[in-house]
């Protein structure tokens, strides 16, 4: 696997049927290991050790409809209220971040009604908040810790 732009984490592999697979810390099971889960483990990871949210407040993976498509979204934060924080899209390190990702995102979006969007391919990391009063994304340096995240 590539090498991250993201801090050195620890992780637990075994080998499933001569495939390597990776505990998934919040679906608390194995995963097959693939180009775009290894980015998506560190984003957990990242949202857990660098930023503290609790992971009884990430969900990875979960299906969702969009216009009666069903799609399925990477990574969330939930806010206590149960809507939605942070929405993270992960590409594997080989795909460029390019307009068709933000484009992914801001459909997904329209539904979700993300306060903060991430995008990463685990070498590039873009970081939005959305101001849907003006229907546009500022990009930011960093996401907020969560300590931070309602002041």
């Amino acid at each position: 696997m590539h090498q991250l732009n993201f801090p050195a984490y620890k992780f637990r592999f075994k080998n499933s049927e001569n495939k390597i697979a990776v505990f998934d810390e919040i679906r608390k099971k194995f995963v097959i290991l693939t180009p775009e889960e290894w980015v998506r483990q560190h984003v957990v990871r990242y949202l857990l050790e660098a930023k503290s949210y609790p992971k009884s407040m990430i969900n990875v993976e979960k299906l969702l409809k969009i216009n009666g498509i069903t799609k399925r979204y990477d990574v969330v934060v939930f806010n206590t209220d149960g809507s939605i924080f942070i929405l993270v899209e992960c590409k594997s390190a080989d795909i460029s971040i390019s307009q068709i990702t933000f484009d992914q995102i801001a459909r997904y979006n329209m539904t979700m009604k993300a306060e903060y969007l991430m995008v990463t391919n685990g070498l590039n990391h873009y970081f939005c908040q959305m101001d849907f009063e003006q229907e546009q994304y500022n990009f930011l340096q960093e996401l907020p810790d969560y300590q931070n995240k309602n002041s």
